[in-house]
């Protein structure tokens, strides 16, 4: 009896020195917030905007073509008309073709930096977590309502916020053991 009692004594402690320990975090606002998305969305703007000009600078003479084959077309021949609409038509494929493949390879590179931007986000929090004691981070969003309740004082958003922005501004996105160290543990 009196070894069933010691472990029984001993297995109780054991759990109770095993706590676990729970956190949840927004997604949606630390992807809103974290200066790394934002950089990311503003490179991507960029490249968005230059990639519309530059389409928009090739469309250019197709268009002033086309105005000139409007104002001519009933003065032409039969021939000379088809012959000019084929033309047209093979010229506005052409640009067609050259906006989808830029907008596959804007595409493209957007995923690239939201990839990127997501493991960021998973390292910090992976290494929060340990460096916190932490047995889980859950993450929620409006989508995805994984937590549906969760204590305030539990939610760490703010805090990994900013950790990641700290992160970012020091350029130590892989190496965020000091930045970990600073940061307020629930």
């Amino acid at each position: 009896m009196k070894k069933l009692l010691a472990v029984f004594t001993i297995l109780f402690l054991l759990a109770s020195c095993s706590q676990v320990k729970i956190a949840h975090v927004d997604v949606e606002e630390i992807l809103k917030e974290y200066k790394g998305s934002k950089k990311a969305e503003e490179e991507m703007k960029a490249q968005s905007d230059k990639m519309a000009n530059e389409l928009d600078q090739l469309a250019l003479p197709f268009q002033q073509k086309f105005q000139e084959y409007q104002q001519n077309s009933n003065s032409m021949s039969d021939s000379s008309r088809k012959e000019k609409e084929l033309e047209l038509r093979q010229e506005q494929q052409v640009i067609q073709q050259r906006q989808q493949i830029a907008q596959q390879q804007i595409q493209a590179e957007g995923q690239k930096k939201i990839e990127k931007i997501n493991e960021e986000i998973e390292s910090f929090l992976s290494d929060y977590a340990k460096t916190n004691g932490f047995t889980y981070i859950l993450g929620t969003s409006s989508q995805t309502k994984s937590v549906l309740y969760g204590e305030e004082s539990l939610n760490i958003t703010d805090v990994i916020i900013e950790g990641l922005n700290e992160s970012y501004n020091s350029g130590n996105e892989n190496n965020t053991n000091d930045v970990l160290k600073d940061q307020p543990v629930n």
